[in-house]
């Protein structure tokens, strides 16, 4: 069977065409869930390499880094069940002290730490848009990328403002608003990275 046709069955996310490659081409020597536990692991550390570009704005306890972009990555290209325990592992680990968080930073203190807890869900929430087919077109892509976002957004503002004690307009003005930008410069870059992808593989749809 081509890669083509083993990528045309529905419901599949660009793992899956790894994932069937790698045991095609291994005649199954990796077992399934060998290679779903390297692709969970895969995805926490390149969430962790991503959150060391990190920069600090004045004026906002929340950094600005690559994070949110491999987590959307991560999700889309996972799927919904792995791109959540991808992220609740790389979450899970920084809590218990591996320094992999924004800036090489551990731990679960902090006004920006309401961003990490949305991570698993925002992973999910994209994954599953991605198992219908959101990642194949540039629109598509872009809204899934929108909603993912904002998932964090919907998590994170709120426990910086409690942690902070402020309001929603001054939550929305430290946690949202001087990240809008990058995240208009991410959400260009997957869609067309994502779209892409599943052309070299065979599976590109037209929008």
């Amino acid at each position: 069977m081509s890669l083509a046709a083993a990528t045309a069955r529905p419901g599949h996310v660009l793992a899956d065409v790894l994932s069937d490659a790698v045991g095609r081409r291994t005649r199954a020597a990796v077992p399934a869930l060998v290679r779903d536990a390297a692709l969970v692991a895969g995805g926490a550390a390149l969430t962790g390499a991503a959150a060391q570009l990190s920069v600090h704005l004045p004026g906002t306890p929340v950094p600005v880094t690559g994070q949110t972009f491999a987590v959307l990555l991560v999700g889309t290209s996972l799927g919904a069940r792995r791109g959540f325990a991808s992220l609740a592992l790389y979450v899970l680990l920084g809590m218990a002290g591996l320094p992999w968080f924004a800036g090489g930073s551990s731990g679960s203190a902090g006004a920006s730490f309401g961003y990490l807890l949305a991570y698993p869900f925002a992973a999910a929430l994209v994954g599953a848009l991605a198992r219908r087919g959101g990642d194949r077109t540039v629109l598509r892509t872009a809204g899934v990328m929108a909603l993912g976002s904002l998932a964090i957004y919907a998590v994170g503002v709120p426990w910086l403002m409690a942690s902070v004690h402020v309001g929603l307009a001054k939550g929305l003005a430290l946690g949202a608003v001087p990240f809008l930008i990058g995240d208009a410069v991410k959400l260009v870059l997957a869609a067309g990275l994502l779209p892409t992808a599943w052309k070299l593989v065979g599976r590109g749809e037209r929008g």
